[in-house]
């Protein structure tokens, strides 16, 4: 069955980058229509936004800080907890920040100094003297016209003047208002409805209705009232409220420069950090997209190396990545195929060799039988009275030989059978005695030292298993000494993985393994003895593999072997489980 390895969006984006992209373009609009605003706003007042319009402009960057540092946290949790990928993303992020810095760095520095130079270079200006200036220049003209009207007032004898009579130089319009004989002579554009004053003098100028005039009220008998308008030109008061308007913005340019930093760290903050904060946002999207299919890589390798060949990567990626994943799940496949027929001829090769073994090993002990059965048929035909002779040498070989068959037959079945592990404990320290006291009358020569074993211990195994395993490394070990020597039986309590194992060790003073022999120590019917099977020691080490313990040892050509066992094991409470 295959295992399937789906190919997962970043676990710490908490916007899918499609999402992102489109909040980023949004954003991009909305700093277009609201920055015009802001600098009309600004350039008009000169003063940073009201408080209200900060809280409201400065949402987009906190909301946006808030998800940064979300996901950058979920980051900085990935490296401490070291899951894959993590520091190729941390990396990547990096390099993207640095990139954005160093391109936004210029630009910001040349932009705060631009706006600073600029600034100073009206500032620098005199404005308010070239203002002070036009202002004299605009009240001495209006002087000079004020002098020269008066001078037409006292030359002139306005009330004799009708319509259709020829006006002085400079006087726009006359325009008579009484009850019975109105009008008005001159240019349009001064007419009025109704008289500026009924008080005979200058009425006060009114803009729009005086918008390049004087006037003068000359005030008649009974209720008759004559204005005379005297032209100043068409751009006098125009000229005027240019004068007035470029003095207001001198002062706006003079406030904003002393609010010239505020109004920086304003912009910046509310136009320029958001959109740095999306491209970091965006990056972090991106660095998980791009290194999440070499995490699954690297995780999908990782099992395969482990032995497990029936992992394929899902993607639907239709780039290179895409690619490398489907040469991957394809080398895979032929990997899953060549291991399948490695396995299968392996298992092929081991039965060929164990039954040219076996067949080998039940020759040995068929020839003594077929010569002493032979032996015993000649005899029988030849001399039949003295078959007793040898009756009983030839029966009792047949007799040995085919127990050798028996026990060959029996420990090839050993091994090769499935084997439970056991459920029950045996009492380690009963066991040692028991397979001690076996050996220790029949080889005298060699002396037992089982002071240093713990005899409360509890192996989870049967108890049969465990003396099988003991009897045979005992057996090897005086073997290895010729019958004479010290075998040392220690025991320790281990523990691996939260689990108690018992670790035995079984010290003798032989002759040691050669290097030769080292790596066939455990393998079938690999034997340095004349007389052994060679399938005592793959036993014990399937009895402990399949009880989950371990096997192994040390030793020094002429100074020994030591067999070391680990089992699950624990301690006993009065000697009872």
């Amino acid at each position: 069955m295959k295992k399937i390895f789906n190919q997962v969006r970043p676990e710490y984006s908490i916007i899918k980058v499609r999402f992102l992209i489109l909040i980023y373009a949004l954003l991009c609009i909305l700093t277009v229509l609201f920055s015009r605003n802001f600098f009309v706003d600004t350039l008009q007042n000169g003063k940073v936004p009201e408080r209200l319009s900060i809280i409201v402009f400065f949402t987009i960057p906190a909301v946006l800080l808030i998800v940064l540092g979300a996901s950058i946290f979920s980051l900085f949790i990935d490296l401490i907890l070291r899951r894959p990928g993590s520091k190729f993303n941390a990396r990547l992020l990096i390099y993207f920040t640095l990139i954005v810095f160093f391109s936004i760095a210029p630009i910001t520095i040349m932009t705060s100094t631009a706006l600073n130079e600029i600034v100073r270079f009206w500032h620098d200006l005199d404005a308010p003297a070239s203002t002070r200036a036009a202002n004299s220049f605009a009240a001495e003209n209006y002087s000079l016209h004020m002098e020269r009207f008066e001078s037409i007032l006292k030359q002139n004898d306005f009330s004799r003047i009708t319509p259709g009579s020829k006006l002085p130089l400079h006087i726009a319009s006359i325009q008579l208002f009484a009850d019975n004989n109105s009008f008005f002579t001159g240019d349009e554009q001064f007419r009025m409805e109704l008289p500026p004053s009924i008080d005979s003098g200058f009425p006060p100028r009114e803009i729009p209705r005086d918008i390049g005039t004087i006037r003068y009220v000359l005030k008649q008998r009974g209720n008759s009232i004559r204005v005379i308008s005297y032209n100043l030109g068409s751009d006098f008061d125009r000229d005027l409220a240019a004068l007035e308007n470029q003095a207001e913005r001198f002062d706006t340019i003079n406030l904003l420069r002393q609010n010239i930093h505020s109004l920086l760290i304003f912009y910046y903050v509310v136009f320029f950090l958001p959109t740095l904060l999306m491209t970091v946002i965006i990056a972090i999207s991106f660095t998980k997209r791009i290194t999440q299919p070499i995490v699954e890589l690297t995780e999908a390798t990782r099992k395969v190396a482990e032995g497990d060949f029936s992992i394929q990567i899902l993607s639907r990626r239709n780039d290179e990545l895409g690619l490398l994943i489907r040469s991957f799940n394809a080398m895979v496949q032929d990997l899953e195929k060549t291991r399948a027929a490695l396995v299968k001829n392996e298992k092929i090769s081991i039965w060929q060799n164990m039954a040219q073994q076996l067949a080998h090993e039940i020759k040995n002990p068929l020839t003594p039988i077929k010569l002493s059965a032979e032996r015993l048929l000649r005899r029988w035909q030849n001399d039949p009275k003295n078959i007793g002779e040898i009756l009983e040498c030839s029966v009792l070989a047949i007799i040995q030989e085919t127990e050798s068959l028996a026990i060959l037959l029996n420990e090839f079945r050993t091994l090769s059978k499935p084997m439970e592990p056991s459920k029950v404990w045996a009492k380690l320290g009963e066991s040692i005695e028991e397979v001690i006291n076996s050996y220790s009358t029949s080889y005298p020569s060699v002396n037992f030292d089982i002071n240093y074993t713990e005899k409360e211990l509890l192996i989870k195994i049967e108890k049969n298993r465990l003396s099988q395993i003991l009897t045979n490394l005992i057996i090897n070990a005086i073997d290895s000494m010729n019958g004479q020597g010290s075998i040392d039986i220690r025991t320790d309590l281990v523990k691996k993985l939260e689990i108690s194992y018992c670790r035995i060790s079984i010290k003798d003073s032989g002759n040691g393994i050669s290097e030769q022999e080292r790596h066939r120590i455990f393998t079938p019917y690999f034997t340095s003895k004349e007389s052994g099977t060679g399938l005592g020691l793959p036993i014990v080490e399937r009895i402990i593999n399949d009880h989950g313990g371990a096997i192994w040892f040390d030793s020094a050509e002429g100074a020994g072997t030591t067999f070391y066992i680990d089992l699950p094991a624990e301690k006993s409470n009065n000697g009872e489980q």
